[in-house]
């Protein structure tokens, strides 16, 4: 009996490298949007245990990919919304070695795709480390790439609506 795989649609401009220079606005769900990162109290967010790890992985990001500055993000209890600033590369370490280019996959080196892989993966890793229950990431993630100064300071605006 064989069962068709069924075919996932990328969600990714088909064209686009996301490898280039830029600014790109990320918003990474939990499964089910189950709030695992804490909870709002009092419009503050007060970070769970899980949420203090999501935090330093994100802020560890430029230690791993040197070619990634962060701009303005913001934690929620099911979501992360944040700015990655991709520069011209230099040297420095990688999480991850991407494997070899197979025809379902084809991860390309210092990209946004690459730094959400391994961020994910670094979460996930240090929360089990922790013997924390299990969670889940929502498949794939959300990305807009910014075009402009004014695109910009208006998402930055929607992380932090009062400056």
């Amino acid at each position: 009996m064989t069962v068709a795989l069924k075919h996932r649609k990328s969600i990714r401009l088909k064209e686009y490298n996301y490898s280039m220079s830029g600014e790109y606005f990320i918003t990474i769900c939990t499964f089910d949007h189950e709030c695992v990162f804490g909870e709002i109290v009092d419009n503050y967010m007060q970070l769970s245990p899980a949420g203090t790890i999501l935090k330093q992985c994100w802020e560890g990001i430029p230690f791993h990919f040197s070619n990634v500055e962060l701009d303005d993000y913001v934690i929620m209890p099911n979501h992360i919304h944040g700015i990655l600033m991709l520069r011209e590369r230099t040297v420095g370490a990688e999480y991850i070695q991407p494997l070899p280019q197979k025809t379902f996959q084809h991860v390309i080196p210092n990209s946004i795709p690459s730094i959400v892989h391994s961020f994910k993966a670094d979460v996930t890793r240090s929360y089990r480390k922790k013997n924390y229950q299990d969670f889940f990431w929502q498949r794939n993630y959300y990305e807009r790439i910014i075009c402009n100064e004014k695109e910009l300071n208006s998402i930055r605006d929607y992380i932090y609506p009062v400056r």
